[in-house]
Formats: C-alpha cells, structure tokens, sequence
C-alpha cells in the first residue's frame, strides 16, 4: 500500500491543475451565459467541464488508500482534539472517495443502473463532514496560538512597565476624598466591549500573518465548503459563485504542492 501511496501521491499536482480548469470552465460558462452568449458555445464548455470532471475521478481512484494512511497517522498525534478532528476528517475523505469512484463507475457505464443523483449527493455529504472537521482544527489551532500569542505580549509588558509606588499618606500622594473620583465611576459596557473586539481582532491578523500556512488552510477550506453546501441544496450559492471558489481553493492547494512549507501539518 505505502507504494500505491507514493505513486498516487506524483499524480495530486495533476488532479488539481484539473481541478483548478473545471472550475474556471463553471465560472467562465456562468459568465458567458450572464453575457449572452451562444447556446453552442454554453454547450461546448459544459461537455468540457463534464470530461475534465470525469478526468478528476479517474486520477482520483486511489485517493481512498492515502486518505486511510493518513488517518491511521494521525491517531498518534498527542492533542486529543487535533487527533479527533484530522483523523475523523481523513476517515470522511475515504468514504467521500469511495462514493467518488463508485459515482466514476456509473458515468463511464461499468456500473450502468446506478443512481448517479444519491451516489452524488453521499460523496458531498462526506466531503461536507470532513471540511467541516478541517474548519474545526482550523479554529481551534488559532485558539491555541492566540492563547500563546496573548500570555507572550502581556508577559512581554508586564516587564517593560515598572510597577508605581502605591499612594500613601507619609508621601503625601494620597489625599482622601469625599467625592469618589472620576476613575472609579462606572465604565460603559459597549467602549469595553468594543475596545475587546478590536484587541482580538488585532491579536487573529497577527496570528494569521505569522502563520501562512494555517492561513492558507483557512482560506482554502472556506472557499471549498461553499460547493457541498450548494450541491446539497443547504445553501445555493449559484454556479459562479461555486466556480469561482472552486478555481480560488484549487490555485492554493497548488501553491502548497509548489511550496511544502506551506502546507499545514500535521
């Protein structure tokens, strides 16, 4: 299997270079179509998106044997969270590839009295599961490094600022009162709040920026969950708006197949 693994691994590149074309055949036909643009050429691209897609399913026929090695990786890893989350995630992808070769089978005719409609929406579903999963350690993982982001600048401020005197009576800086002063009147909650919003907004930029690759995790994975949510009928987001996220998901799995580092791990 570890063979079937590596030689199935040379040929993701490809796969999302398709990918990547099959989108942009959505995004440019929903365009088109927007455009006024002939029936035969609307045609022409839908049969081109169909074979690029059937294309994908094709490369895609070993995929379920990567997905089951991954899985079996990650129950090793020590955060019980990261551990659930990407091995449940991985333990979806293989059913949604299974589902993916199955639905490959009907529309190639091997398979030719299969329900290619509840095939489909079975391999979405799982899909669906496992990008939620994805988003989940995605969220959780900023979690953590905000949390250490946060302990760091107050540990770093704690010791830049020289604690005061306390105001006492012998040095002559404490002089009683009997109008409370201005300070201890009660704050307004909304400024507080809002002041908050703005610290944690402030802390996400700087985790994210320090971290591209958990960026990159996030954004690819918001732009994919877009394409189960309308495929499933959840959340219709139209046929462009599927395309274009499509082709901007498949343009930074790239990136990470261009550049490893950029892939977030494990």
């Amino acid at each position: 299997m570890e063979s079937w693994v590596r030689f199935n691994a040379q040929s993701q590149a490809k796969e999302r270079v398709f990918r990547a074309a099959q989108y942009a055949c959505t995004l440019l036909g929903y365009t088109l179509q927007k455009g006024g643009a002939s029936a035969d050429l609307l045609t022409t691209i839908k049969h081109l998106e169909a074979h690029l897609s059937l294309t994908r399913k094709l490369m895609r026929l070993g995929n379920s044997a990567e997905a089951l090695e991954a899985a079996k990786r990650a129950v090793h890893l020590s955060d019980c969270v990261l551990r659930l989350c990407i091995t449940v995630a991985h333990l979806n992808r293989v059913m949604y590839f299974a589902c993916d070769n199955i639905l490959w089978a009907g529309k190639t005719g091997l398979l030719a009295n299969l329900d290619q409609n509840k095939w489909s929406q079975r391999s979405f579903r799982y899909y669906l599961f496992a990008l939620i999963l994805n988003l989940t350690r995605d969220a959780y993982e900023i979690h953590l490094l905000m949390e250490r982001e946060a302990r760091s600048s107050s540990a770093k401020g704690s010791l830049s600022s020289p604690s005061p005197l306390a105001p006492t009576p012998e040095n002559g800086e404490f002089s009683p009162s009997p109008f409370p002063s201005p300070a201890s009147a009660p704050v307004p909650a909304f400024p507080v709040i809002t002041a908050r919003l703005h610290r944690q907004l402030r802390l996400l930029v700087s985790v994210l920026r320090s971290n591209p690759p958990l960026l990159l995790d996030l954004l690819k994975n918001l732009c994919d969950v877009f394409i189960p949510l309308d495929r499933l009928g959840l959340y219709p987001t139209g046929t462009g708006f599927v395309g274009a996220c499509g082709l901007a998901s498949s343009i930074l799995s790239i990136l990470t197949i261009i550049h490893p580092w950029l892939k977030l791990k494990p």
